[in-house]
């Protein structure tokens, strides 16, 4: 992992090279951003570069230190992970009790802590890293990764610099998870409902992802041709299998199915996400004039915002069949 194979995030890059560059990183880091956007990545890139032997701005990738943090057994690189739901204090004292010692590998006597989901902190954890980072006890570099920096205490907030991490242009992660050979017809919708590469490949790698769309297109196709084998399939192929857990994914799918539907029926058929369906949604986009798809489109977005709230997923996803097929 190195800066120059995370792709997106150039700000990002540019800020942390900058400061490696100059000598002057600072002690303590929030990258906050949307999941999937290589926080996580960069923070690993980012001790790399540090404990390198042989680069400044980058790591060099081969040097025992680069080694190390890349198998992830550098002994004075730390990361830490909820215990459960929440970061727990006993979690932070055992990070400072393992920093009281000189650190043993890197050349400066730098240490580094990464903290996943920080702002699953509970007060008395996030009140003890507060101590830690005001008070460090050896040349300490701490990185907390968030989706929601605003989630912290302000007191932390105010002790880091903030790195923020922004969803990544959909033709970069579709031409890189393209390189790594996922099928395009998941790709597509993938990468309309995460924000970077690395959840896009997540999504596509599950083991009910391509399931649920094959779902979405049997459920539409049998709504607009013989309307009540799609309740049946409703009944048997989805409120009675595991794939009922992903209701709101289904959503999702069916609301960028639309998308595509109203494009088609303004004759327009650049970025389709399912580009494999083309032939038959384009038929069926002309049966009913861009009003009406459009109207179809933003009751799923209404009914999709109701499923957030709790209401029961199969009395929605029949209703939205119920509109689908023109009721």
């Amino acid at each position: 992992m190195s800066f120059a194979s995370i792709r997106g995030q150039e700000v990002a890059k540019r800020l942390l090279q900058s400061s490696l560059k100059a000598n002057k990183l600072s002690h303590a880091y929030i990258f906050h951003g949307p999941v999937g956007t290589s926080r996580k990545q960069m923070a690993i890139a980012l001790a790399k570069a540090i404990y390198c032997l042989n680069g400044v701005e980058e790591s060099c990738g081969e040097c025992i230190e680069c080694r190390k943090v890349e198998h992830g057994n550098h002994p004075d690189l730390h990361i830490v992970e909820p215990d459960g739901a929440t970061i727990k204090i006993d979690q932070i004292r055992e990070l400072q009790k393992e920093f009281a010692y000189r650190a043993t590998a890197s050349v400066d006597g730098t240490k580094i802590y990464i903290i996943q989901h920080a702002d699953a902190m509970t007060v008395q954890a996030a009140n003890s890293l507060l101590k830690f980072l005001e008070e460090p006890i050896s040349k300490v570099v701490a990185i907390l990764i968030t989706e929601n920096g605003h989630a912290l205490l302000p007191t932390i907030r105010s002790r880091a610099q903030w790195v923020t991490f922004v969803p990544v242009p959909r033709d970069l992660m579709i031409e890189q998870l393209l390189q790594e050979g996922f099928p395009n017809h998941l790709i597509y919708p993938a990468v309309h409902l995460t924000a970077g590469p690395e959840a896009a490949r997540e999504l596509i790698t599950t083991n009910w992802f391509a399931e649920i769309r094959n779902v979405v297109i049997q459920l539409t196709k049998e709504t607009l041709t013989r309307f009540p084998s799609s309740f049946v399939t409703v009944g048997q192929k989805w409120s009675k299998s595991d794939l009922s857990d992903h209701t709101d994914t289904l959503f999702d799918l069916l609301i960028l199915w639309l998308k595509d539907i109203v494009q088609l029926s303004s004759g327009n058929k650049e970025k389709l996400v399912y580009i494999d369906q083309t032939d038959w949604m384009t038929s069926i986009s002309y049966s009913r004039d861009s009003a009406e798809w459009v109207r179809i489109l933003e009751k799923a977005v209404e009914l999709r915002t109701r499923l957030r709230s709790n209401a029961n997923p199969q009395l929605l996803l029949e209703k939205m069949l119920v509109v689908i097929q023109g009721g």
